[in-house]
């Protein structure tokens, strides 16, 4: 699980993340809202109606969701299957969501990404030109909530400008010694070494 404030690159890490390894694949999100020019359903987001996003909240078939700007964004139990597929899933979603994955399926990772500073971060936001200055004050102040919350993840890796692909290695190495965690695999080398030779006594 990646979350992020806007402006800390994590869109641009877990897409060096997928393209430097095979194993990772992306949860598309679900959302109500319109799909900008350029997107693709089912490749940015699987876009549907809001009653349809209801109506899966009713029978159980969204993990988490939230609602932003009048529009609801969540991660449907379908995206899950690809677990199944033995692959490293990444979810990039918001804090409020990666709480609740986290208390749902409390194996998973969660790293947060951050900037290497305030000044940077407000830097990137102007740097994007797509937003008016009440906004970028508006995301400034939801960056600092965030910032907050981090204390709540697993990890935190400082995505420093122009080292995306840095970052996204240094959280394919947390995955990977997290794969090796004793206490995801109680009892292995019991069986491992010890198993059937008390037996055979």
């Amino acid at each position: 699980v990646v979350s992020g404030a806007a402006g800390t690159g994590k869109g641009t890490v877990n897409a060096s993340l997928m393209k430097n390894h095979p194993g990772y694949c992306f949860s598309v999100s679900a959302t109500t809202r319109a799909p900008r020019p350029g997107e693709v359903d089912g490749r940015e987001y699987h876009f549907i109606t809001k009653e349809e996003f209801e109506r899966a909240i009713s029978e159980g078939n969204v993990v988490e969701y939230t609602q932003y700007c009048g529009n609801y964004y969540g991660t449907l139990k379908s995206e899950l299957e690809k677990l199944d597929e033995g692959k490293n899933l990444i979810l990039e979603i918001e804090v409020e969501g990666a709480m609740n994955i986290k208390r749902l399926y409390p194996d998973s990772v969660t790293v947060f990404i951050l900037p290497p500073d305030y000044e940077t971060l407000r830097s990137r936001l102007v740097g994007r030109g797509t937003n008016a200055a009440d906004d970028i004050e508006r995301r400034m102040k939801k960056a600092l909530y965030e910032f907050t919350l981090v204390k709540n993840y697993d990890y935190a890796v400082v995505n420093h400008s122009g080292m995306a692909d840095c970052t996204a290695e240094a959280i394919a190495s947390i995955v990977e010694s997290e794969k090796h965690r004793v206490s995801r695999a109680p009892g292995a080398v019991e069986e491992m070494f010890f198993l059937g030779r008390e037996e055979s006594k």
